[in-house]
């Protein structure tokens, strides 16, 4: 029985489609006018094990992970600001579009080093201009929007519920605490669904006819619009980013509601939020690292994934280069016991049974992928111990990694290792020091060893193990 946490009711509920067995799942995509940094891979990996964890149970499942090409202004909360793309096109001296194909390109690429599943549609908004007008023309008809001298508006105060996934109360939004004033709209928080090239929108680079004159989308309306073509009228599960909830979400639930008379998503998923070293991390900010950053460290991309999904994907999480390289070292304790392991047919079938009941009961709740994590490595201990289980434990990880999606799609043999010099010189000196029962020293010679990129495994028998790390300590 899966439970999820549903950001709408604040709590977990037991998950069952709207219809049959197809799950519809709608993921806010990539806004691509720059490289995705490593908190946008958290949230995507963990809508990827979403996905798989499904259908490991044997569901369908209807997946829409849009692009946004257009629209999406430097100012998310006030609707206002500067257009992303605009900006990087002057950066970079191209087209707007040309920026758009480009990172595009780099993300789908990134995606699959990640061992994310390609979703079923992955849409652009460019592309879906006038199912955007249709829905806005909708919206005029039936009152939820006005036509004013800048742009098309959502009026809020006539939606009714607005601010029940965030929290936000209609007084407080309309309080213009979080909005600047525009004399255009009839309240301080009413949201763009189309903007006039008027003012300063007239510099826009791509813009399309509409029966309110030239202009271009807003931001949150490309969603509502992709998601109603692609899914129907009423969709299972949407995800995204605790950063999307408000005023992204929130005015998505309120347009396409209002729209189609119907509820819109029946559950809302949002991942915490990411830091770098204790403080956030954003694009605006420019202290995010990019998954290439990770490989020009020398750690292999699915040593990050098994790093995101060691935490709960609610959880926040705070990235440290030493916290990657941990996870990398476990992470390579599970590759190398898979590519020492081959897999034969005479297996534990009890103990498989126990571990698979953990591993499942682990993920029914609310995806709690520490949990299922922790499984794969006790699997791997319980093998070292007893040889006889080594068959069984190479089974329930090469089973579970349908989930879980972290194994290579080839293990290659190791190279042979060089060890430097003064590398062999403080093993030889820890050897000693085990020799004469000093181990206080010997874990000492340890801890240099490690700084200097290896890592070694005491054997009973008085020898050693030694190996290099994913990457030396930073």
């Amino acid at each position: 029985m899966l439970l999820l946490y549903n950001s709408l009711t604040r709590r977990k509920q037991i998950f069952k489609p709207i219809k049959g067995k197809t799950v519809a799942i709608y993921s806010c995509g990539p806004t691509v006018y720059d490289y995705a940094h490593i908190g946008n891979f958290r949230s995507y990996i963990a809508w990827d094990l979403l996905v798989r964890y499904l259908k490991y149970l044997g569901r369908k499942t209807a997946v829409v992970k849009n692009i946004t090409d257009v629209g999406h202004f430097t100012n998310d909360d006030e609707d206002r600001g500067e257009d992303k793309f605009d900006k990087a096109a002057r950066r970079e001296k191209k087209n707007p579009l040309d920026i758009a194909k480009f990172y595009s390109r780099i993300f789908v690429k990134e995606e699959k080093k990640l061992n994310i599943l390609p979703p079923d549609f992955r849409p652009c908004a460019t592309k879906e201009i006038k199912t955007m007008q249709k829905i806005i023309k909708g919206l005029l008809k039936k009152g939820y929007a006005y036509n004013a001298k800048d742009g098309v508006y959502f009026d809020i105060s006539r939606f009714k519920n607005y601010g029940r996934l965030s929290g936000n109360t209609l007084k407080e939004i309309l309080s213009g605490a979080r909005v600047k004033i525009n004399p255009n709209k009839k309240h301080p928080a009413d949201f763009s669904l189309w903007k006039k090239l008027v003012g300063k929108n007239r510099r826009h680079a791509l813009h399309w006819p509409s029966p309110w004159g030239e202009g271009f989308p807003g931001w949150h309306i490309e969603c509502s619009a992709m998601a109603l073509r692609y899914l129907g009228k009423n969709i299972d599960i949407h995800t995204g980013g605790q950063d999307n909830k408000f005023p992204h979400h929130e005015s998505e639930i309120a347009q396409s509601e209002a729209y189609t008379g119907k509820p819109f998503s029946q559950f809302w998923l949002h991942t915490g939020l990411m830091d770098v070293d204790g403080k956030k991390m954003s694009k605006t900010l420019q202290n995010f690292y990019t998954l290439q950053n990770i490989v020009d460290k020398g750690f292999n991309p699915l040593a990050f994934r098994f790093w995101v999904l060691s935490s709960h994907y609610r959880s926040p999480l705070n990235f440290t280069w030493r916290g990657l390289g941990e996870a990398a070292d476990n992470w390579m304790k599970i590759v190398e016991f898979i590519r020492d392991n081959k897999f034969v047919n005479k297996i534990d079938k009890i103990y498989a049974a126990q571990k698979e009941k953990q591993f499942i009961s682990a993920l029914d709740d609310d995806l709690n992928t520490p949990k299922a994590v922790a499984l794969l490595l006790q699997a791997i201990k319980d093998a070292n111990k007893n040889a006889k289980k080594m068959p069984t434990a190479a089974y329930l990880i090469k089973k579970w990694d349908r989930v879980l999606g972290i194994l290579p799609a080839k293990i290659e043999k190791p190279k042979k290792l060089v060890i430097p010099a003064k590398v062999k010189k403080l093993l030889a000196e820890r050897q000693k020091a085990r020799e004469n029962k000093n181990f206080l020293l010997a874990d000492k010679l340890r801890k240099k060893i490690k700084k200097l990129g290896f890592l070694i495994a005491d054997k009973l028998n008085g020898n050693y193990q030694i190996k290099k790390k994913q990457s030396p300590e930073t």
